[in-house]
């Protein structure tokens, strides 16, 4: 039953993940990120988009680094004390069993009162039996059972608890990453099997034919986010019919949706049920059709949401000098021409504020007038974060000249024990730092921390071993802030890199013809770049010539700043994805 207080909602967007506050401790990192930007900035254009999520009791968790290694511990928060609970119910069928959700809601304002929905789904109430009530404990947490069961909540319950909001109008279906494949499942089986609200979505869909299935893809948009094969979530015939059921997965079979040997492919899933399928920069559009090669891929290159990640001294900056940028991120094209020295004042306060918060919560003191490279993102193998500290001597060596600051910040997938060894190396080298060097690493990054270290580092480092980095969005939030990149070329780096304008390309290459993005060598030879650099260009420039300096921030403002940009890319979607699935 529709409520008075609900938005029409033509577009239903599901993640695993959605991160608006860190008070909301329901998502990991880029992902969930990324989702929370793109309700913004749907909520900002005034798209008819309602998005469902997971509630996670305990959240992703509470990182701390006492004795060098990082350590986990659930997150403590109040549900009821920061989102409505709307009093209805929905039963989905999980492992055989009926499983009740309760659904929360939080909305999002945009900047002209259109209002978006977020509704979040949870599993922990007391008709559930106990192991049920625990699927929605933590994000990503638990075996290939327990998460297959997390995203049979998102993908079942997300269909039907929009049909009994009263939703009624929705036409598009867009499944952000494969963890969202199943709502193809509740699609298919309330069109072959009609919708049941006692919760028998996943039931027999042996009735399902292509016919069915091209009708549900007409519906659907798929965005995947990793070039990385080990990001794909799979799951054996065993544990898909543990959660599912064997008639869901031979119907699936059936249909092509499965790979050859059964296995379930979230992905591969994805895929199968969306007419419009994307990847989310142009290099990774190319890496997704490499790995997927009878499946045309397009690019909707990411953004971030301006508004929210610009620092206060830089939102006054542009409310005084880009006037209507808050309504059209366009409108920082005309970012050259702010005056250097205001643009210099702003990342001062900025840097002092950052600084500040560094000594609050990590008890390093910070120089506000020494050269400070920000490194914060998850922590991941591929994504190299502690590259810069390869060699210390050679750090020291430079910092002879030009001293330097490092902060870090990040998390490590509690089970990924290569990624916990980064935080341990950081730690080791910060605690024994090379003279002219301060390196500080800040617990718990979040939005809120993001939001500081993207305004305040003078230069944002991001190593990724190419090309596994589908896009990256922390260094369009510090270009956005006048903050230019020192980046391996991969990612959304190989569209906004201009060598000397907007930043810098660690493996920049070096000869007319030579593929940018193919440069990345070994650690060690790609270390060495980044040392090079940093003493030849970065460091000289910074010290002895700040007009020139600041001037590559204007530029960061003015080109990368006004593309990459949420409302940009949820523009695309409106106009490339949702269309499509409109019109047909």
């Amino acid at each position: 039953m529709a409520r008075l207080d609900q938005p029409p909602v033509t577009i239903a967007y599901y993640s695993m993940e959605i991160a608006l506050d860190d008070r909301l401790p329901t998502f990991s990192g880029g992902l969930g990120v990324l989702a929370g930007d793109h309700v913004r900035a749907a909520a900002d254009r005034g798209l008819p988009l309602g998005a469902v999520t997971l509630l996670y009791a305990h959240g992703f968790f509470d990182q701390s680094t006492a004795g060098g290694d990082q350590h986990e511990a659930p997150v403590e928060w109040s549900p009821s004390s920061e989102l409505e609970e709307l009093g209805v119910r929905v039963a989905v069928v999980i492992s055989g069993r009926r499983v009740e959700l309760r659904v929360w809601r939080t909305m999002v304002e945009g900047i002209d009162g259109h209002r978006v929905p977020v509704h979040f789904l949870d599993a922990d109430v007391e008709e559930n039996a106990p192991e049920d009530r625990q699927i929605t404990d933590r994000l990503y947490e638990g075996d290939p059972y327990e998460r297959l069961r997390q995203e049979a909540v998102l993908g079942l319950g997300g269909p039907l608890v929009l049909d009994t909001l009263g939703y009624q109008g929705i036409k598009v279906h867009h499944l952000n990453e494969g963890h969202g494949s199943l709502v193809a499942v509740a699609l298919l089986a309330r069109r072959v099997a009609g919708f049941d609200p006692a919760g028998a979505l996943a039931g027999s869909l042996l009735g399902a034919a292509q016919a069915d299935l091209d009708a549900i893809r007409r519906r659907c948009v798929f965005t995947t986010h990793t070039p990385v094969p080990a990001g794909h979530d799979r799951f054996s015939r065993e544990v898909a019919d543990a959660v599912l059921g064997r008639p869901v997965l031979d119907a699936l079979a059936g249909l092509g949706c499965l790979e050859d040997d059964g296995t379930l492919n979230m992905t591969v899933l994805g895929m199968r049920s969306a007419g419009f399928v994307n990847g989310v920069s142009l290099r990774h559009r190319d890496v997704t059709h490499e790995m997927f090669p009878w499946q045309p891929v397009e690019a909707i290159t990411n953004g971030v949401h301006s508004v929210s990640w610009a620092a206060p001294a830089t939102a006054e900056l542009f409310d005084r000098r880009l006037p209507g940028w808050r309504q059209d991120s366009q409108r920082l094209r005309c970012a050259s021409g702010i005056p250097l020295d205001e643009l210099r004042a702003a990342h001062e306060q900025s840097k002092s504020r950052m600084c500040a918060e560094v000594r609050r919560r990590a008890g390093i003191g910070l120089r506000p007038d020494v050269l400070t490279i920000g490194v914060a993102r998850r922590f991941a193998t591929y994504k190299r974060n502690d590259l810069v500290l390869a060699d210390p001597d050679r750090l020291a060596a430079i910092a002879e000249c030009a001293p330097l600051q490092v902060v870090f910040a990040g998390k490590a997938h509690p089970g990924d024990h290569e990624a916990k060894q980064m935080i341990h190396h950081v730690m080791s080298v910060a605690a024994h730092a090379p003279r002219g060097v301060t390196i500080a690493f800040v617990e718990n990054y979040g939005m809120d921390l993001g939001r500081l270290l993207c305004a305040g580092a003078d230069v944002w480092l991001n190593t990724p071993t190419p090309p596994n980095e589908a896009s990256g969005t922390s260094g369009m939030k510090a270009a956005l802030n006048g903050v230019p990149s020192l980046s391996t070329l991969d990612g959304w780096w190989l569209e906004g890199w201009i060598q000397g304008v907007t930043g810098w390309a660690i493996d920049a290459p070096e000869g007319i013809g030579e593929d940018p993005g193919e440069q990345a060598g070994p650690p060690d030879e790609d270390a060495e770049r980044i040392y090079r650099t940093l003493e030849t260009i970065v460091a000289p420039l910074y010290y002895k010539d700040p007009d020139a300096f600041s001037a590559v921030g204007r530029h960061a403002i003015a080109l990368n700043a006004s593309y990459f940009s949420a409302h940009r890319m949820v523009e695309e979607y409106a106009r490339r994805a949702y269309r499509r699935a409109l019109d047909a």
